[in-house]
């Protein structure tokens, strides 16, 4: 027996069919935020939206890192600065930050960047101008100038004043209007002008993410102004923030 469907019925199958149970993963904090499809308007010759898949094209892991490496990653940590040198004897390297999703690694825009004179070492101590490798917390930072922003303790202090010339003759003015203490060689929770040294003064210290001054540094990181700006007010204590840094073959370990 054929029992009779009624049009009303029809219709709400139709919608449950064609809305279903789908969402748009949201975009890293502090690089903007998805938007939720517009309403779909059910017409018999008009199929339901394909759903946005571009989460799903995330890398689960961070491309260029290898197992020893990515194992070094502190638990839990949802932000990396990921530091790739050129070369283990060149002061030139890029910058990309990773940020965490369900879906996996996203990253962003890829910034070029100064490193120390001679490149990295494994081992740094003071004044060998090599920058280290490692992956170090970020935890606190400070400028010359006001706050842009972030949410990691920030230390206005007319300490952050540079003063003189760089290894190729550029005036290094500026170059601390806003810094990022590497927690590298220092206590955490303090001013990056802090000098407490835990592994001894002969290991050097005071390496830190800062304004690029269009050469090479005696350890730090340097990048734009503007690119030190996104950082910062990206950067979120809460997602546990680090540094990965070194030239490419050491990261790919």
């Amino acid at each position: 027996m054929i029992t009779r469907i009624s049009r009303t019925t029809l219709l709400m199958a139709a919608v449950v069919l064609l809305t279903g149970c789908t969402g748009t993963a949201g975009a890293p904090a502090g690089l903007g935020s998805g938007h939720a499809p517009a309403a779909t308007t059910l017409s018999a010759a008009r199929p339901a939206p394909a759903p946005d898949t571009s989460a799903a094209t995330a890398p689960q892991q961070i491309p260029g890192l290898g197992p020893k490496t990515l194992a070094r990653l502190p638990p839990g940590t949802r932000q990396a600065v990921v530091v790739t040198g050129r070369g283990r004897n060149s002061p030139l390297s890029t910058v990309v930050l990773y940020q965490r999703t369900d879906a996996g690694w996203q990253a962003g825009a890829r910034w070029p960047a100064h490193n120390a004179l001679k490149g990295w070492t494994d081992h740094h101590l003071a004044g060998d101008l090599r920058s280290p490798t490692g992956i170090y917390g970020l935890s606190d930072a400070g400028g010359r100038l006001r706050d842009p922003g972030t949410k990691l303790p920030y230390d206005r202090s007319s300490g952050f004043t540079a003063s003189g010339t760089g290894f190729e003759g550029e005036p290094l003015t500026g170059a601390f209007d806003y810094v990022i203490a590497i927690d590298y060689n220092r206590r955490t929770g303090t001013s990056p002008l802090d000098w407490t040294r835990p592994l001894g003064v002969s290991r050097g210290g005071g390496i830190w993410l800062h304004v690029d001054h269009g050469g090479p540094t005696h350890g730090c990181v340097s990048l734009a102004a503007a690119h030190m700006r996104e950082l910062l007010r990206t950067l979120d204590p809460a997602r546990r923030p680090v540094v990965v840094m070194g030239d490419a073959p050491w990261l790919a370990r």
